[in-house]
């Protein structure tokens, strides 16, 4: 990466994409807020926000170790639901400051790449695409290659179309991915299917690592990206 761990303001990256999605969100009718979001099955756009509403909830009142199980995430989307999205995002907003100042003084990636991943799950399901060239798509992509090991399987490198070139843990076969950030984000959390991410520009023989190169999924239907 071309800043090391320590010296990136996650906080900073994750409040404007706070910011993005409360503008987009605000915005939006009561119909537009009960859209399906085919990358969160049985979520409404709503639900997505109060999902990351309840993130920040749980974190600062000390009801999170780590990223929520299905049954806290589960909870969090019954909490909010039904509430004005005025009031759910005015929640978000309160309490995202102090998050995120906790996540730059910890490193804690998982909420980045979490608000990241969401943000464009909701622009996926309003059919509204933007930001996928932003600096948090960027240094999310570059972590989750970097963090990925694996082991005796291969070895994975990434490059992008600026001949930036990152590569994973492992040992054994050379495989080569030329892609760019955001489908890298895109298909280790799963908003690709099995048949998408073959057909990307692949060096090597993928198919012997895929299980390892999706954090989540696949996804079995097409986001249509």
């Amino acid at each position: 990466m071309t800043e090391t761990t320590t010296t990136i303001d996650l906080g900073a990256h994750y409040a404007r994409g706070r910011a993005r999605i409360t503008e987009l969100v605000g915005a939006l009718s009561i119909d537009e807020l009960a859209t399906p979001v085919a990358a969160c099955p049985g979520w409404s756009v709503a639900d997505v926000v109060s999902h990351m509403t309840g993130i920040v909830e749980d974190a600062l009142a000390g009801r999170l170790s780590g990223p929520p199980d299905e049954t806290q995430t589960d909870e969090q989307v019954r909490r909010h639901r039904g509430r004005p999205i005025a009031d759910v995002l005015a929640d978000w907003s309160a309490s995202g400051p102090a998050f995120e100042d906790v996540l730059t003084s910890f490193q804690i990636w998982p909420a980045l790449i979490d608000v990241t991943t969401h943000e464009h799950d909701v622009r996926a399901a309003l059919r509204r695409p933007g930001y996928r060239n932003d600096q948090a798509v960027d240094l999310t992509a570059i972590f989750m290659t970097e963090v990925l090991d694996l082991d005796e399987l291969g070895v994975l490198t990434v490059t992008f179309p600026d001949a930036r070139r990152f590569t994973s843990g492992g040992i054994g076969p050379a495989i080569g991915l030329r892609t760019t950030p955001f489908e890298v984000l895109r298909l280790r959390l799963g908003r690709r299917t099995r048949d998408e991410t073959l057909a990307l520009d692949w060096t090597g023989d993928p198919t012997q690592v895929l299980d390892r190169v999706f954090n989540f999924g696949p996804t079995e239907v097409s986001l249509g990206e």
